[in-house]
């Protein structure tokens, strides 16, 4: 089953954290494409995140992120 575009905008805003420290969130402005807002408010309607506009990473999207971020540095090779 191949992803949609709609899982493919979520991955993409959780590969942009910083896993090395739980000190650092994201920021997605009001001017960011409709997708991309759109994305963020899934990702936090699934509590991945703790902002709709992206804030910081909770502890399941914390472990949503290093599974996105881990696939893209194998597929990246």
């Amino acid at each position: 089953m191949p992803y949609k575009p709609e899982i493919i905008e979520e991955l993409n805003i959780l590969s942009r954290y910083n896993l090395h420290t739980t000190q650092e969130g994201i920021k997605i402005h009001s001017s960011a494409k409709a997708e991309i807002i759109a994305a963020a408010q899934r990702l936090f309607d699934k509590n991945l995140i703790s902002q709709v506009d992206g804030g910081y990473l909770t502890p399941l999207g914390r472990t949503a992120a290093e599974h996105t971020q881990g696939l893209l540095q194998i597929i990246n090779q």
